[in-house]
């Protein structure tokens, strides 16, 4: 997170942003992969309605964190308010990938420490730029190495290749469709193209159930007639 932040305080300077506009971000969106993709929008200008939509795509998948984060150890309204609007892809992560009972000041002091580094990391990144003779080149890709990382964790299982493909598919077919405006509709193309997997894998799933149960049922009548017959 901290050397993350470094970047995205480095980008905003770079971009010719005023130096606040990193802390800014950080507190009024705090999400590392959308406040690096906001200050693209921001230096070309692009319309409020293109960026309601792209942060509200691109966020989604926050709603779906909310069935498994532990938010419910956190009684508090003020503090809950906050873990909310502080559930963050690393936050997450942690949470996942931990067996332990979280306690309501554990998960706080988490996702505060998380925050911390990002914009402590933000704010060194601004000095730094402010400081240097001549810009970074190539620092923008620091959103799209963001991207690369965790698209790479998120297929390290076979199950997660189908989505690695659609989600090329989506973004090739946005590209020759839609050039002007391609991140947003390879969004909504891969949006739908997981709805229409996700429809298709649980009819397999209960196609697979029903079978299950028709077999057993045949089984049980099977023993039931030799049992008779005997």
């Amino acid at each position: 997170m901290f050397p993350l932040g470094i970047a995205f305080g480095l980008l905003v300077v770079q971009a010719g942003l005023p130096w606040w506009v990193a802390p800014a971000l950080s507190l009024a969106a705090f999400a590392g992969s959308l406040e690096l993709l906001l200050v693209g929008m921001i230096v070309v200008a692009a319309p409020l309605v293109t960026i309601a939509l792209t942060t509200f795509l691109v966020n989604f998948r926050h709603v779906f964190y909310a069935f498994s984060f532990p938010i419910g150890v956190v009684r508090n309204p003020f503090a809950r308010a906050y873990s909310v609007y502080a559930l963050i892809d690393e936050a997450y992560a942690v949470t996942a990938a931990s067996t332990d009972r979280w306690s309501a000041p554990r998960l706080l002091s988490m996702q505060l420490a998380f925050q911390s580094y990002w914009v402590g990391g933000g704010l060194v990144g601004v000095l730094v730029a402010s400081m240097l003779p001549a810009p970074i080149e190539g620092l923008e890709f620091a959103l799209c190495a963001l991207f690369v990382t965790l698209t790479l964790d998120a297929c390290r299982k076979r199950e997660q290749v189908p989505s690695l493909v659609l989600a090329g598919l989506s973004f090739t077919a946005a590209v020759l469709l839609t050039p002007e405006s391609a991140l947003f509709v390879a969004l909504l193309f891969f949006l739908g193209a997981l709805l229409v997997r996700y429809t298709v894998q649980r009819m397999r799933v209960r196609a697979g159930a029903r079978l299950g149960s028709g077999s057993r049922s045949a089984a049980r009548s099977r023993a039931g007639i030799r049992r008779t017959r005997a």
